[in-house]
């Protein structure tokens, strides 16, 4: 027995001495988002948004709406309503289409979340309901350009992946590039499970000129990921500065929504406390 004390005292005093160092805002996060995910009903503050407010989060290419997971809890204990859009990955502006279907079962006020591809999607659709937008180490083209020439703006990371498409012009993700580039800080286990759900995304999503885009009329938020194996951070800030848009950054990769769910909770928290209401 005073075996197991000293073992379990000495684990949590490592643990306090490693979440004292550049661990320690993950380890906060994650805490964070865990524990609100077991919060009980009554313990949220009631009246914080509006009713029927809703946040629509969208994902990305090589990704459903799976990838979300650890979002929807922490933000519906808030009493917001939350939708995972799902979009084919076939061209922008049918994924726009599946958007805007998505919003007609919506009521009230909304907040779009986009995640890496689907930036620019979230900025190709027009509802007056769309209050602001949140981008996740999100793509975001301006009226004409394309999501490749945003996504090849800057040098591309060492660890990036190659992506070439196949005969059906679909592009596929190699399996080790999920813990090697797009989750690197992910668990093993939720690296493998993206890997293993993960849906192509067609050529013409990345080749379509993009319409008139959301952002420049609406506030938005952005979370950099300054250390994004996929999208250059540099690129990232770019269009963070273009967009005007409220800027959070954090060293995190790809997916912070793996990694570090609080971060995007706050994030999304902060531009519904901003705008749901106006």
């Amino acid at each position: 027995m005073e075996r197991r004390r000293f073992l379990g005292a000495a684990t949590a005093a490592s643990l306090g001495v490693a979440l004292d160092g550049p661990f320690a805002e993950f380890g906060r996060a994650q805490n964070a988002a865990r524990a609100d995910t077991s919060l009980p009903r009554e313990a949220i503050e009631k009246g914080e948004f509006p009713e029927n407010s809703t946040i629509v989060l969208v994902h990305a290419a090589w990704a459903d709406g799976s990838c979300w997971s650890n979002i929807v809890l922490p933000l519906e204990r808030r009493g917001l309503k939350v939708i995972c859009a799902p979009i084919p990955l076939t061209s922008l502006s049918n994924d726009a289409a599946a958007l805007s279907w998505t919003l007609e079962r919506t009521s009230g006020p909304v907040v779009l979340v986009g995640h890496a591809y689907s930036g620019a999607v979230i900025a190709a659709v027009k509802e007056e309901r769309v209050k602001s937008l949140v981008y996740v180490a999100a793509l975001a083209p301006d009226e004409g350009e394309t999501v490749a020439k945003v996504f090849y703006r800057d040098t591309p990371n060492p660890e990036a992946p190659k992506m070439v498409p196949d005969s059906r012009g679909l592009v596929w993700m190699p399996d080790d590039a999920f813990g090697r580039a797009l989750a690197q800080k992910a668990s093993p286990d939720q690296a493998k499970i993206a890997a293993s759900v993960q849906r192509p995304i067609s050529v013409q999503c990345i080749q379509e000129p993009a319409p008139t885009p959301l952002w420049k009329s609406k506030p938005s938020w952005y979370l950099v990921a300054e250390e994004d194996r996929m999208i250059n951070p540099k690129t990232q800030h770019f269009m963070a500065d273009r967009m005007g848009a409220t800027l959070r950054r954090h060293p995190v990769d790809h997916t912070p929504m793996y990694a570090a769910p609080g971060l995007v909770v706050d994030v999304i928290l902060e531009a519904g406390r901003k705008t749901l209401s106006q």
